[in-house]
């Protein structure tokens, strides 16, 4: 009776450990977050470069698709997701 006392007093001091160890983990990722965000903030969408119409040019899919299928593959539509 007294190995198995010891056996869930073991799992119960390892179980806690492992949720303190995790909750330390998950608030300093989110304090890592926070003062990155504050440090570095993201940059607007008009300022990243991207396209006007907002999406991949047309033709590097045609020419993926071409590539990946050896030519046997054509885009019908696109949609953004």
């Amino acid at each position: 009776m007294n190995n198995l006392a010891n056996g869930i007093q073991l799992m119960l001091i390892g179980m806690v450990t492992v949720f303190i160890i995790l909750t330390i983990v998950i608030y300093g990722s989110k304090l890592l977050i926070t003062i990155i965000n504050r440090l570095a903030p993201e940059e607007p969408e008009s300022a990243k470069g991207k396209e006007a119409s907002g999406t991949v040019p047309t033709a590097i899919l045609e020419a993926a698709v071409a590539q990946i299928t050896a030519g046997t593959g054509k885009i019908i539509k696109i949609t953004e997701i």
